[in-house]
């Protein structure tokens, strides 16, 4: 077990925080088995946690558009390889290896997206995601039709975006909180789950 500390700043006891976050962070452990490191850091300051995790669930949570879970999953993995956030490429690619059923693929995202097992579309949208990550300001109109090409729609060219910059924000704040990431995460969705007979 990693006795590392989770985040440089002080991290609360979930029996000392406010009801409505305590109950966010008990549902996501009775989900997943334990608690993702990002909800304890985080809650050092309950304001900005609600505000962070609203934003996250509107964007990533929702069953509109054209984006699977994985697709989005692919942006985070994507654009955190690029920030050089740890935490974010480990937990988001275990999701990614859970939702796409692909144990490399995480892997091959945060390494190298042009080398990945994956499609012309989603390669389409990842290479937009980077320049939203790299450079939004030399974004035009080509970029759009690029994705339009590929049957995305206006509302999903703003999901992509947006995950990318809301995790923008989330790998800065993961380097300078220094959150660890959930050793649960490094093996997660990396081999076939076996059912019981």
């Amino acid at each position: 077990m990693n006795t590392t500390p989770i985040s440089r700043w002080p991290v609360p006891d979930i029996a000392d925080l406010p009801e409505d976050l305590r109950a966010r962070i008990l549902e996501v452990q009775a989900k997943a088995g334990f608690v993702p490191n990002v909800f304890l850091a985080f809650a050092h300051r309950p304001e900005e946690a609600r505000a962070f995790f609203a934003w996250h669930d509107a964007l990533l949570m929702k069953e509109t558009g054209t984006l699977s879970k994985a697709d989005r999953e692919m942006v985070i993995v994507a654009t955190s390889a690029a920030n050089d956030c740890l935490y974010c490429v480990v937990a988001h690619g275990a999701l990614l290896r859970v939702y796409s059923k692909q144990p490399l693929l995480a892997d091959q995202v945060a390494t190298n997206y042009l080398k990945a097992d994956i499609g012309e579309r989603q390669r389409a949208m990842l290479a937009f995601a980077l320049k939203v990550c790299q450079d939004s300001g030399a974004i035009v109109e080509a970029d759009f039709e690029a994705l339009r090409a590929h049957g995305f729609t206006d509302e999903d060219i703003w999901d992509i975006g947006a995950i990318t910059a809301l995790f923008g924000l989330s790998n800065r704040m993961a380097n300078l909180l220094s959150l660890r990431p959930n050793d649960e995460f490094f093996l997660l969705g990396r081999m076939p789950r076996v059912k019981p007979a």
